[in-house]
């Protein structure tokens, strides 16, 4: 297979569908060999089982030592991608101690440890891809443990990239995407909701996950960008 990503190994580590899924088929189609990783491997083998090019594996953010065996597993990689998160949403008042802790636990330091495990197994030309999100950048009464994990992130973004160079280290932050991230509003509310945010950032509409795998591409791809959060959202911050 021919393309921009052609003999590289790109390890993306998150759930079997949505943007993880999204990201996955983007870089095998761009010529990588993928590995596609994450707690749930029934789940990982039910989606990837007949995608040649993608193999799964098992690895848990929240624990170091899973981390570190996935490493040795794996021996060397060119790219990694962390998708995983684990939100805690709510007002002040109702914000759950432990909630807030797996989020800063799957979001910022499981990818810090991908980085202690993973950068001495790659090459000066590889890269990391993390996720923050709008939330960091658009602050609202509610979200305030999704911001301050998501900044976090962002943070790390620039610490790995000044620490891990010349491998390359860069953040992606999107906007409001069409995943079932948002089915528990039900059909309506769904509906609703997208309705509302598409009809008012600047973009007028809704992000797929192939905006957001296009991102993770050029992420990986672009060799002289570093240190960057791409903020794929549509504008959403300037409403």
């Amino acid at each position: 297979m021919t393309g921009p990503l052609k003999n590289e190994t790109v390890l993306v580590v998150g759930r079997g569908g949505g943007i993880a899924r999204a990201v996955a088929f983007a870089a095998r189609d761009a010529g990588a060999r993928v590995i596609a990783a994450g707690r749930d491997q029934q789940a990982l083998t039910a989606v990837y089982a007949d995608e040649p090019g993608i193999s799964t594996e098992t690895v848990d953010l929240t624990d170091e030592a899973a981390i570190a065996a996935l490493g040795e597993r794996l021996d060397a990689v060119d790219h990694v991608v962390s998708t995983a998160s684990a939100r805690a949403r709510g007002l002040l008042a109702d914000l759950d101690r432990d909630a807030v802790r797996l989020a800063f636990d799957t979001k910022v330091i499981g990818p810090l440890m991908l980085a202690k495990h993973l950068a001495p197994r790659m090459s000066e030309t590889g890269s990391f891809t993390l996720f923050s999100g709008v939330a960091a950048t658009k602050i609202a009464v509610g979200t305030m443990a999704v911001a301050i994990t998501n900044g976090a992130a962002d943070t790390l973004a620039r610490s790995l990239a000044l620490e891990l160079a010349p491998i390359r280290v860069n953040a992606i932050s999107p906007g409001v995407i069409d995943t079932g991230a948002w089915d528990a509003l039900g059909e309506q509310g769904k509906a609703d909701y997208f309705a509302d945010i598409g009809a008012r950032n600047p973009a007028r509409r809704i992000g797929t996950v192939n905006d957001i795998a296009n991102g993770v591409l050029f992420a990986m791809t672009s060799t002289f960008l570093t240190g960057v959060t791409l903020h794929i959202d549509g504008g959403e911050p300037l409403t």
